[in-house]
């Protein structure tokens, strides 16, 4: 059986769209300094995030990995950071896929990062990688 697509789009879309999200991180003056401190590999962290999006777009099933327990994990990615990345983020879809494709995606991403910013506002990491309520 398969799963459709939350919406049409090409796997080569995502990757630019990725591609173009990440060149603009590196120069944001907030969050480029959040991911310099856990990205070295460039190249590498693209390509899994775009099989994230991938994932949770095409329901490829290849992307393999917990986005909670990395953000959290991280130390310094705080919920303040999510309406930076996700305004970014939308400015990137404008500026790379057609505006259905867009809104589509915002929406997800809006999503996603609404789930994150709780979790990281609502939860901790234990020394065992268990997310336990903040006291």
């Amino acid at each position: 059986m398969t799963i459709s697509p939350r919406f049409p789009i090409t796997a080569a879309e995502i990757d630019k769209v990725v591609a173009v999200f990440y060149a603009r991180i590196r120069q944001h003056a907030a969050l480029g300094e959040v991911f310099a401190a856990h990205v070295t590999d460039w190249p590498d962290h693209e390509i899994k995030i775009a099989s994230f999006w991938r994932n949770a777009i095409l329901m490829e099933r290849s992307y393999s990995g917990n986005p909670m327990r990395k953000h959290m994990a991280a130390g310094n990615v705080h919920g303040a950071h999510f309406p930076q990345w996700l305004a970014v983020f939308d400015e990137v879809l404008r500026d790379t896929v057609t505006a259905d494709q867009a809104a589509a995606w915002s929406e997800l991403a809006h999503r996603i990062g609404q789930g994150l910013r709780f979790g990281l506002e609502t939860y901790v990491q234990d020394t065992a990688g268990t997310q336990v309520p903040r006291l």
